[in-house]
């Protein structure tokens, strides 16, 4: 937080620079993640929860339904905050975490969700994020 402030507050983020900044799709992380950008000319916020069956399962305790509502509440939430800070041209992220590992029409169903909140398009430019999660293969798969 104090890093990202002093990039803004002191001007050394140029014109032509965008802050990056990258969260987990958590309500209260996301909020104090974009209190950074408070006056960033230019930023993207890159947002990413696991879909991923096991930590569905595991982690979340939650279907895929669960899990999807994750990303779309946070999709909600960042663009609710950037609404309030118009002197920031946005650019959304978001990443499907472990997204080697999770059924590729489920992955869809999130990322889809997730740039309709978003109205991605001409206007509005997202980025999407397809990690292949490291720890799901041995060693010698990305040697």
């Amino acid at each position: 937080f104090g890093f990202i402030r002093k990039l803004v507050e002191d001007g050394y983020a140029g014109d032509d620079v965008k802050i990056e900044v990258l969260t987990q799709a958590r309500p209260e992380l996301i909020s104090r993640t974009m209190e950074s950008l408070r006056g960033a000319k230019n930023a993207i916020v890159h947002v990413y929860n696991a879909t991923a069956p096991n930590f569905r399962e595991v982690v979340f305790q939650q279907g895929k339904q669960g899990v999807k509502a994750i990303a779309t509440e946070s999709a909600h939430q960042i663009k609710e905050i950037a609404a309030t800070m118009p002197e920031t041209n946005w650019t959304f992220q978001y990443s499907p975490e472990v997204f080697s590992g999770t059924e590729l029409d489920f992955a869809k169903e999130v990322v889809d969700a997730v740039t309709e909140i978003w109205d991605a398009g001409e206007k509005n430019k997202v980025v999407i994020n397809l990690p292949a999660t490291v720890e799901m293969a041995t060693p010698n798969i990305y040697a």
